[in-house]
């Protein structure tokens, strides 16, 4: 679950961290206020959750309430990576000295959180890495004893030569980690990370991503979740208990089991497809889950068959052939769907299928090559 910055703020703020000040606004007239009270220059900031938002123009300087007037009324309502802006952040400007990049993450392969941290921030740290990998440090963190005094001190040092720079810079980044680990996120980071004219040392942006497996017990953190702000079919999906990712392919997935998912998507690489999902609707035997998977794979423009792979052990076959059947009487497909049933109760599924004038076959590779030549 992406947080939006101003939310992301908050938990850093919690932590103890230094934050720059800002107010969320969702109309011109309630960031002229904001920019009134706050005086001087500001910031107008969309809240979606994508990132290049200063390149799409989402990101605004303004000397004055006028001038953040009408940004946040060229910002609001504008489509970034397309997702609608419906709320900006206000902040005051900062006399900034220099930008610096701080990120922690999951390291699947390392089994713990690594630290990323360059004297380079302020642009995508995978510019950086691509332009220039030797200005990114990496730490990993033993999760047995956390961040050590010395090992923050020690990343900070790579981002100030100046120690009293480097001992705030030090405190932020613990901060960091303890808000990482004490919020059950997955990534959090900090770019820019500033230090000011005055030898401050302050976060002026904040993204944060929390794992949908600490939410359950995590109700609050949960309750920041903005389902308006994120890509639909991911909403629904979620909201119907299904496993769904979005790929760039022509061949939309559904199947039970997260194994068979992936075998199912490399069988459809290995005969020349590409899948546009992956999509596993679990081990429920409820026909609803499958009309919910159908809705999202045909809502994909880029979808050209619809390839259902399902081997029936917990889940029954017939239960998703009623889905299958069901789905079609609701929804309008223009695309073929192509079938693979067997398992638990598979020759009444058939039966369902014939009389919708479906057929299913039991033969994986058949399937697969059949809906890679449908899809061209």
């Amino acid at each position: 679950m992406n947080l939006h910055e101003y939310q992301a703020k908050e938990l850093f703020r919690a932590a103890g961290m230094a934050v720059n000040p800002g107010e969320v606004a969702d109309n011109a007239e309630a960031v002229r206020e904001i920019a009134e009270r706050y005086g001087g220059g500001v910031v107008v900031k969309a809240q979606v959750h994508s990132g290049g938002r200063g390149k799409a123009g989402g990101v605004k300087l303004a000397s004055g309430p006028d001038e953040a007037a009408a940004h946040a009324e060229a910002i609001l309502g504008m489509e970034i990576s397309g997702l609608t802006v419906e709320k900006v952040l206000v902040c005051p400007t900062e006399e900034i000295a220099t930008e610096a990049y701080v990120g922690v993450l999951v390291d699947r392969e390392g089994q713990c959180p690594v630290f990323m941290v360059s004297a380079e921030g302020g642009i995508d740290i995978e510019e950086v890495a691509a332009t220039n990998p030797d200005a990114i440090h990496k730490l990993r963190v033993d999760p047995r004893y956390g961040l050590m005094p010395h090992q923050a001190y020690r990343l900070a040092t790579r981002l100030y030569a100046d120690p009293a720079l480097a001992r705030q810079g030090a405190k932020i980044i613990s901060q960091l980690y303890d808000a990482f680990v004490g919020n059950g996120a997955s990534m959090a980071e900090i770019n820019p990370l500033i230090s000011t004219t005055g030898g401050e040392v302050k976060a002026i942006d904040a993204k944060v991503s929390i794992d949908d497996n600490e939410l359950f017990r995590r109700p609050s953190i949960g309750a920041l979740r903005d389902s308006g702000s994120e890509d639909g079919a991911d909403a629904q999906a979620r909201e119907a208990g299904l496993s769904f990712v979005k790929l760039d392919g022509n061949v939309g997935c559904c199947v039970n089991g997260a194994g068979l998912a992936m075998a199912t998507m490399d069988l459809v690489k290995y005969y020349g497809g590409d899948p546009a999902n992956f999509l596993d609707i679990g081990g429920s035997s409820n026909p609803d889950k499958v009309v919910a998977a159908l809705e999202i794979i045909t809502s994909d423009p880029a979808v050209e068959v619809i390839l259902f792979n399902i081997f029936g052990g917990i889940t029954r076959c017939d239960d998703v052939a009623r889905g299958i059947v069901e789905a079609t009487e609701r929804i309008d497909i223009e695309v073929p769907i192509v079938i693979r049933l067997t398992g638990t109760n598979e020759n009444l599924a058939r039966q369902i299928l014939a009389d919708a004038g479906f057929t299913a076959g039991t033969s994986m590779d058949e399937v697969v090559q059949e809906a890679v030549r449908l899809a061209g």
